[in-house]
Formats: structure tokens, sequence, C-alpha cells
């Protein structure tokens, strides 16, 4: 069995950001396990611009920010393997990976990153009636279909779900020379961000239709002809009497993003049932000591610089787990309540480490006009306000060292929204 200090698991971007902040805060005895041919994970795909803003202060595309942090890779000399494929996280911190060049192997570590990102919730997901035919794709394999491989999935297509994806996609497919007919939403809002609704959508006059779902596909020959598509009620039920047919011979789907923490669940590492992430403290570890968690394996970001300041912080506490161990196990909850649907972290650490502490949140739904407080033991410590705040969009707020010395001397620490007035 190999030995080593610190295993990455995935060497997209949060694998990458976290591996680069270890090696520089002094593990040098560490490895990026990737199951793919290259680092860089789904940012490869993505060739749309508008990473980088908050990182590197410029607009770059998916690969150009992969590429970044990958020559930060090389040039601190830290291993990698590709083709590598982690078939298992023990508690003991034991991890088994698979690979075409060295066979099973096993590595024995003091620390583990799980950056294993999220996959696409497929048809079968939201039982969607009607033909099992031809041209149905989630929006991330049309868009590996159109990016990488030069392939069209068609020339008529209507999106369901207005998730980030399924809006560059549209916009992708509109400069490729297909039609989008519509996107369709479930919910009264939108899950991706409203500048992808202004530059993908409103920009290329492609139709948004919120309260409303596809309630049966149709097929000709194999492949799809057209989807019926109905409006739904505040139960989120279709009312059939609102049904429309649109014809067009593909959709895509781009209705949610599901953590990949199998690995996680076989090394017993305690699962949010909100996030479907794990439970993790301020220094991004998990229930299990050793085993962190950050990026879209913990909760879904909106913005890949999020996922990389994450990541950055999660190696840096790595590696001072490796040299310094865990010095107490008494933490401060941290809750979500009225209209918050989650804080990220759930807990934080009583110890000497006053660092500032980046709350991040998402919201139950839209709303207008709020104030985000946060409260310790029903005390309001540190607010903002807000015009708006939609479930598409991450919500943070930095709780500097002086209040994070205050936080850790309470008992519970509240997230929560008031609407049009202070609490």
């Amino acid at each position: 069995m190999k030995h080593c200090d610190l295993v990455i698991v995935g060497g997209g971007p949060a694998g990458l950001a976290a591996a680069t902040a270890a090696y520089d805060a002094g593990i040098r005895k560490l490895v990026i396990l990737e199951r793919e041919e290259t680092l860089g994970g789904i940012l490869n795909q993505c060739i749309h611009n508008g990473f980088g803003l908050h990182t590197f202060k410029e607009e770059l595309t998916g690969p150009e920010y992969a590429a970044r942090f990958e020559q930060l890779v090389y040039q601190r000399g830290i291993d990698y393997k590709l083709g590598s494929t982690v078939i298992n996280v023990s508690h003991d911190k034991t991890v088994t990976y698979v690979s075409e060049k060295e066979g099973l192997q096993k590595i024995s570590a003091k620390a583990i990153i799980l950056t294993c990102g999220c996959r696409e919730r497929p048809r079968g997901g939201i039982n969607i009636a009607g033909a099992r035919a031809a041209g149905i794709f989630s929006a991330g394999t049309a868009q590996k279909l159109v990016n990488i491989q030069g392939l069209m999935p068609g020339k008529e297509v209507v999106i369901l779900g207005s998730g980030d994806i399924g809006l560059i996609m549209a916009r992708r497919m509109t400069f490729e020379g297909a039609k989008v007919k519509a996107v369709v939403e479930l919910m009264p809002y939108s899950s991706g961000l409203n500048r992808n609704i202004v530059q993908c959508l409103n920009d290329y006059d492609i139709p948004l239709k919120f309260s409303h779902t596809v309630v049966d596909i149709k097929s000709t020959n194999g492949r799809v002809s057209s989807v019926v598509i109905a409006q739904v009620n505040d139960k989120l039920q279709p009312m059939m009497e609102t049904a429309e047919e649109i014809t067009c011979d593909t959709l895509l789907l781009s209705v949610g993003l599901i953590p990949e923490n199998e690995l996680a669940g076989y090394a017993g590492v305690q699962i949010s049932p909100i996030t479907n992430g794990a439970v993790v403290d301020d220094q991004m570890m998990t229930s299990v000591e050793g085993i962190f968690e950050c990026g879209n394996v913990l909760h879904v970001h909106d913005l890949v610089d999020y996922v990389s300041e994450e990541s950055s912080h999660a190696g840096k506490c790595a590696a001072k787990y490796v040299l310094e161990g865990v010095k107490t196990k008494e933490f401060v909850p941290t809750v979500g309540t009225n209209g918050v649907r989650y804080v990220v972290p759930q807990k934080i650490r009583k110890d000497g480490n006053y660092e500032q502490i980046s709350l991040r949140m998402r919201v139950a739904n839209a709303f207008k006009k709020v104030e985000i407080a946060v409260l310790l033991d029903g005390e309001k410590i540190v607010s903002r306000r807000k015009q708006i705040v939609t479930p598409g969009e991450m919500e943070t707020i930095v709780l500097k060292p002086e209040l994070v010395e205050k936080v850790k001397k309470g008992s519970k620490l509240e997230v929560t929204l008031n609407v049009g007035g202070d609490k």
C-alpha cells in the first residue's frame, strides 16, 4: 500500500485550487486522482466566457480558467494521476482507485479532500411521461457534444429547466443554427443566474415560460417529434386544460445537479438531506476526522470563482490538520430559518483560530426587499439588505475575525430573512 499525506479526489476546479493551497501551506506529499484523461473537469467543455471575474479580475472562458490553475499545479510539481477512478474511500482514510496503467491501487492518507463535483439529474429522476425516443439529452451532455465533439444534437429544441447550463445551451444551440422554441421552467422563478437569462434568452428572443412543465413527449420513427407542455398550479401540478404542443426534434433537460457523494457515503460521512453534500465545519472537515469536502460535491455553486475560494480554504485547512491535528471537537451549529434553505458550513469550531468565515447559503424562494440577518443566540450580529434574492444565486455573508471570536463563545448561529423590515 502506498502512503501519502493528502489525497485529493477530483482534478476539476475544486481539486486544483485545494491542491495548490495545500502545497503552499506546507504539504509536499500529496496527489490528485482524476478519472478523466485531462485536468480541469467540467470547465473544459464550458467554452463561453464569464469565468474568473472574482478570482483573476478578468473575463475568461472555462478552459482558460482551468488552465490558470493547472499551471499553478505544474509549477509546484504536484503529483496527479489521470485516468484514475476512485472506487472507495474508507473510514480509516484508505483510498482505492483503478487505472489502465496501474490496475487496482490503494493509498493510505493522513487526510482526504473530496472534490468530486456533481452530476445532472436525468429524465428518470423527474418521471416525464411519453415516448422513450432519441433526441432527449441532459444539457451538459449536449454541451459536450457541441463543444468537444463538434456534433449537433438537433435543429428544433425545447429546454426543460432554467438552470445555468440550460440557459447557456439555449444560446449555444442558437449560435450553431438551431431554433430554440422555448425554455420551460416548473417554478415561478429561474434557477439560473439573472445575467444568463438576459444574455442567453432575452438577447435572442427565446421565450421563458415560468410555472410550466413538460407533460408528454411524442415521437415519430423513434425520434422526438414534439413535446406537450402545460402550466402548473401552486402545488406544481399540471393543469391539462392549458396544454400546448410544441414541435421539436430535441429536448434538453436542465433540471438540477446532484453532488457525487457515493464515496463520502462509503466512508461513513454524514450527508445533509438538503444539500445532498456532506455536513462540514468551518474548516470544511466532514463528520469523519481527516476527510474534507468542498466545491460542487459539497453544495452546488453558481460561480466557479466561489468554488475556487472555498476549495483553497479547504486545502489550507487540510494541510493544517495534517501538520497539527484537531484541537477541539466542540461546535456552534449554524441553521437557516425563515426562507433560508441551508447554510454552509453547518457548524463552527470552538478553537483559537479566529480567521474570517464565509457563510454561504441559498434561499427557498424569490423574495424582494429583504434583510439577510445573522443571529447569535437570538441577537443580530451582522446583516445586509438586498433588493431581491432568488434560489438561483448563492448568497454569502463574511464574518470578520472579531465576530467569529464572538460566535465561538455562543451556542447557536441562525441565518434568517426579514422581508421588508428588521428583526
